[in-house]
Parts: structure tokens; sequence; C-alpha cells
């Protein structure tokens, strides 16, 4: 039976450093090699001819196509989570060589913790859906430019709400007096133009994936919630892919850190701010849905319309949903909590909702 020969790779756009950890063995063996998908392929070919092997990287900005790329060759490989692995504090010098020697030891002494790798399909949805959100803080930016460059012209639109049409009519009619003031208003006007049809280009795309079998009965489910529209479900499940790898919704809430810091020592319990850690695209809307719930009890029209297709059990978790969430909120800031704080709170309970539904049995339901 061969013995396992464990693998820390520290892969960047061009190289990769290998470095090889025996059973047995106290030095590793390193080499490097290009970042090239043949080059990479004939080492590891080899590599497992000789030994069994189990290798990992960092999560980064190279993505999974080395996972990929050695998962076909027969090898297990895994992807690592960054922030959780071990460092040693007073160890102040970084280099590729010991990264990867570090990861071999941490994965030989089953230190690591395990990021879950999206197939291609998963990945494409994800990246869609963060672009997205790259859109709409593009143009959040662009649209400050430009009522910043008119601000400082003298120039407010005081009628109404910025960015209606009736705001749009009054941008038509500005005039400058200088040539190159002109021109960088109509950039500005342009840039904003442009990525207003660009987010609507991509909300048509987000549709048409919302209503595919992959994503179609998952958003129908969300979507009863109150606060969560088909945009908001389409980023929970891009990012989460399926809810049911979570055995609890504690376990979701530390995902997407919605739990609160500890530093408790000795008989004294010292709890802060929510940890911030995991995915925060997730957890930032559910923290934007969670203020849908500081309104009255009640199903919105929305909602009604949702729930019509939807068997009893989903509009029976959607309408407790509403009345738990609506007193959690009234009951903190009842208390003297300020409201994002009860916000917060609120947004940690919806996420146990948003588990229920995602990992209710299909199977058992009836429409």
């Amino acid at each position: 039976m061969q013995k396992t020969t464990w693998i820390g790779l520290d892969v960047h756009a061009s190289s990769v450093v290998v470095a090889q950890l025996s059973a047995g063995g106290v030095e590793a063996e390193v080499a490097e090699i290009p970042n090239d998908p043949a080059v990479i392929r004939r080492k590891f070919r080899k590599l497992v001819r000789e030994k069994k092997l189990h290798c990992c990287y960092e999560a980064g900005p190279c993505g999974y196509e080395l996972h990929r790329l050695l998962s076909g060759l027969g090898i297990r490989c895994d992807v690592v989570a960054p922030a959780l692995i071990p460092r040693r504090p007073g160890d102040r010098v970084k280099t590729d060589r010991r990264d990867a020697i570090r990861l071999a030891k941490a994965l030989r002494a089953d230190e690591l913790t395990f990021v879950r790798v999206p197939d291609r399909a998963q990945e494409s949805a994800r990246d869609l859906l963060r672009a997205r959100d790259d859109a709409r803080r593009d143009r959040t930016s662009a649209r400050h430019r430009l009522t910043k460059f008119l601000l400082r012209r003298g120039q407010r639109y005081l009628a109404g709400t910025n960015w209606t049409q009736r705001f749009w009519q009054w941008i038509r009619k500005q005039r400058f007096d200088l040539e190159t003031d002109r021109v960088v208003f109509e950039g500005y006007v342009d840039q904003v133009r442009y990525l207003d049809a660009r987010i609507e280009a991509l909300d048509q795309a987000v549709r048409e994936l919302a209503t595919s079998e992959a994503f179609r009965e998952s958003v129908g489910r969300l979507t009863c919630l109150r606060g969560i529209s088909d945009l908001s479900a389409m980023v929970i499940l891009s990012e989460l892919y399926d809810l049911r790898r979570f055995a609890s919704p504690r376990e979701l809430m530390a995902f997407l850190g919605l739990v609160p810091s500890e530093r408790s020592s000795g008989g004294r319990t010292r709890r802060g701010g929510i940890t911030k850690t995991g995915n925060g695209h997730v957890r930032r809307i559910l923290v934007e849905a969670a203020w849908a719930y500081r309104r009255p009890v009640s199903i919105t029209a929305r909602q009604r319309r949702q729930l019509v297709d939807q068997p009893p059990e989903v509009a029976a978790t959607a309408r407790r949903a509403n009345q738990r969430l609506i007193h959690r909120y009234r009951q903190l800031v009842g208390r003297g909590k300020k409201s994002p704080l009860a916000v917060t709170a609120v947004a940690r309970e919806l996420c146990g909702f948003v588990w229920a539904l995602g990992t209710m049995d299909r199977s058992r339901l009836v429409s």
C-alpha cells in the first residue's frame, strides 16, 4: 500500500511552487514550475505513478482551474480557506517556498479548512451576479462624480429625487460657458447612461437564469420571504450553491459572519459586534432584506403572488418569518437598541428561515 505524499502548492499567475512532504519526512522537497497546464500535467502524471498524492493550495485570484486539472488526473486536490491557515505570531518571513512548505505541513497535520469548489455552471452564475454588483458600485461612483461636479458649479436639483425622468430632463438643460466643463459634464453623463444600460442587460440575464431549471424552484421559495427579490435570491444561491451542505442554520450564520464576536476568559463573558467573516455578498443581501421587517405584520402583495404556486409548508414558513422577525425588531428597538443593530439581529434570524426554505425535502412537498 502506497503511503501518502502531501503536497503544498503556492500558486501564482506565472509560476507554481511545489512542496512535497512524505509521511515521516522532516524536510520538504521543493521545486518551482511554470503555471502552464501542459507542464503541470506532465509533472503530476510522473508523481502520481510513483506516489499517492494529496495536494492543496490557497483560494485566490487564480481560481479553481488547477483543482480541476489535478482532479482530472485522479489526484486529490483541496482548496484552502486562506484566513483559516494556522500561522505562528512570531513568523515575519514570507516567501513562496515557505508558504508551500507551510501548506504541506499543515495538510499532513490535518489543520486546514477547505472551501467548497463550485462546478463551472455554479461559478459562471456566481460571476454573473458579481459582475452585476460591480456594475452597481461603479454606477454609484459615476453618479456621485456627476452630482458633485454639478454641485461645484453651483447647480443642484431641488425639484424632487435624483435619477428620475424629471431629474434627467433637468440634466439635459444644463449649459456651461467653458468648453472644458461641457466635455467633463458630457463624459460623466455618458458614463452613468452606459452603466444604466449595462445593469439592465445584466438584470435581464439574471432574470433568465432565475427561471432556468437549475434555479427556478429555489428562487420561488426564497422570494416568498419579505425583502428577498429574484435578484437577492440569485445572489444567495449563486454564492452558497446548495444550502443543504450546512448542517444547521447556526452553521450558516457563522459561515456568513452574522454571529457575535467573543473574547471571553475565566468567568467573564465579553461579546462584540458580528464577526463579518465568510461570504460578504450574502451577508449584505440579508442585512438589506432585514430592513423590510420594520413594517407592520402583513403579507405583502408581492408575497401573495409568490405564495400562489408554493406548497403549504413554504407558505407557513414565510408567514412565520413575517411574524417572528417583525416582533423581534420591535422587541429590540423597544429595549433601546439602535435600528442598525436590531436589523443585524433580524438578518441573523432571517438567515435561519433562508436555510429552512433551502433545505426542505422536495419529495415531501405537495403543491
